[in-house]
């Protein structure tokens, strides 16, 4: 099973826009996420947020580049940023990202 945190052990169920891209050789990229209103900055969870945590079988890839988006001191927003560096890297995000948009119903549009 497929899934995001913001805090060890706390799905977030919010799903997130995702948008890629990718230098032209191919060799690094970025994924760049943005929840609406996730469940980890509701009053109601109260979690402190310590990176972004893509969990699946294979095990977990993580950022540390998080950032709250509030409107009128309220929370409104989380956005994460994914650099992977190599061909490897991206591969495996992929597979995440494939296992991810399969169990939440997300497509794919390219620009």
């Amino acid at each position: 099973m497929a899934h995001i945190e913001f805090a060890r052990g706390v799905v977030e169920e919010i799903i997130p826009d995702v948008r890629l891209t990718r230098s032209p050789d191919g060799l690094d990229g970025t994924a760049t996420f943005y929840f609406d209103k996730p469940k980890a900055l509701s009053e109601d969870e109260g979690v402190e947020i310590t990176g972004m945590y893509m969990v699946d079988e294979e095990g977990e890839l993580s950022t540390r580049e998080v950032k709250g988006k509030f409107v009128d001191g309220k929370p409104a927003g989380i956005e994460a940023l994914f650099v992977m560096k190599n061909q490897v890297e991206w591969d495996r995000f992929m597979r995440f990202m494939n296992r991810y948009a399969e169990q939440n119903g997300l497509g794919f549009t390219k620009s």
